[in-house]
């Protein structure tokens, strides 16, 4: 009884061994693709292009494609939604700043940029591997599906968007802000500075 157990534990120790190497060798490419989130994001599209050509090719999978599309809106909702909600911090008394002399406060999401791109990766990468399933292929007129889906967006949107516009947040800025600061004197009226 004593070898049955010695066995499978040795046999266990490779496996968890060779787990823990991929998942430090995953997680140290993912550390370094942070700072690229241009790479990052094509290479979303393109894992997004071989789904969709697959669903394509195959002619079904529209539930999967549905069910891609709604976890996608509700991530789309998250990374466009401030971290704090507005309508909580009224109720407590701080408020977002209307006013120049208010205290700045950043846009803070609630789902970052980083995790909005590696949800939206799994999922195309786990909606790909359910094509290869036929039990997810369940028959439906996808017409019906792609119209409510296109309703559920622009009703979302609208909701979000109102939102935006009744707190005064823009979930964007392109680049990051520059301060210059002051300049002296002598480098605005032209002369050469020492």
């Amino acid at each position: 009884m004593e070898r049955v157990e010695g066995d499978a534990a040795s046999a266990v120790a490779p496996l968890a061994k060779w787990k823990n190497d991929f998942s430090r060798a995953f997680q140290h490419y993912l550390d370094k693709s942070t700072p690229h989130p241009v790479h990052r994001w094509l290479g979303t599209l393109a894992v997004a292009a071989i789904y969709v050509l697959r669903v394509y090719y195959v002619q079904g999978f529209y539930i999967v494609s549905y069910g891609l599309g709604i976890y996608i809106l509700n991530l789309l909702i998250g990374f466009l939604s401030p971290k704090v909600d507005p309508e909580l911090e009224v109720l407590d008394g701080a408020s977002l700043p209307t006013k120049g002399s208010d205290e700045f406060k950043p846009f803070i999401r609630r789902l970052p940029e980083f995790k909005f791109w590696y949800s939206i990766t799994k999922a195309f990468c786990v909606a790909f591997l359910m094509t290869f399933f036929s039990v997810f292929d369940v028959p439906v007129f996808w017409p019906i599906l792609l119209c409510y889906w296109i309703v559920l967006f622009v009703l979302t949107m609208k909701r979000q968007i109102m939102h935006m516009i009744k707190y005064k947040y823009v979930p964007f800025s392109i680049g990051k802000q520059r301060y210059t600061g002051k300049k002296s004197a002598a480098s605005s009226s032209g002369l050469p500075r020492d």
